[in-house]
């Protein structure tokens, strides 16, 4: 696979789009924070072995924040609360701060660019630690069979606000199937290798 897109991040960090030029139409990210890595390892295994998918794979999206080992990047906003939805608010809380305003970040407009350059089907973020299926949009069918795979629940609602979410702008306001993989953390990650790359295989013939 090669490289279709890349930014550099505060810290000189390079954030890349992968893909191939063969019909790319599903977009999977890894990294949106940084303390949970598990996305990075996971895709890059899977295009080690898949060189011809017809997927667009971002690594790892925030790697100042992978590098730091926080949640935030590395101005310390959280990702996951800086896109410009409708619900976008300044969040007084720290671990969630979203910004002083919405798309403020270069990791998040480089997301943004690459859905409005690429126009992807469907969206898969791979997060941890919660062992579940969450999706945004019109994505309980896809989330049921990614259930069956890993053996996770669905939960459509995480259970907790999230102004600014990432599902909330590609999801519910762009009406793109976004589905948030919550991987389990307890566990080594090349146990996790198997299931996740048999949902990769399967959005790839969505």
């Amino acid at each position: 696979m090669k490289i279709l897109k890349e930014t550099l991040s505060k810290q000189n960090k390079k954030i890349e789009l992968y893909g191939n030029d063969n019909n790319n139409k599903n977009l999977i990210i890894g990294v949106f924070h940084g303390d949970e890595p598990q996305g990075d390892y996971l895709i890059n295994e899977y295009m080690k072995f898949n060189r011809n998918s017809n997927l667009l794979f971002i690594p790892c999206l925030n790697p100042d924040g992978m590098a730091l080992n926080t949640r935030q990047n590395s101005n310390n906003v959280d990702l996951n609360r800086n896109f410009p939805t409708k619900n976008w608010i300044i969040n007084e809380d720290k671990n969630y701060f979203g910004g002083n305003e919405p798309a403020s970040e270069i990791e998040t407009k480089f997301v943004i660019d690459v859905i409005n350059t690429y126009k992807p089907k469907i969206i898969l973020t791979l997060h941890a630690p919660y062992c579940v299926v969450n999706y945004d949009g019109e994505a309980k069918e896809i989330s049921t069979k990614i259930s069956e795979i890993i053996n996770y629940p669905v939960e459509e609602d995480i259970g907790y606000a999230t102004p600014g979410s990432f599902g909330t702008y590609a999801g519910k306001e762009k009406g793109i199937p976004t589905i948030t993989l919550e991987l389990d953390e307890t566990i080594d990650v090349q146990e996790l290798i198997k299931p996740v790359h048999k949902i990769f295989d399967y959005l790839s013939i969505l």
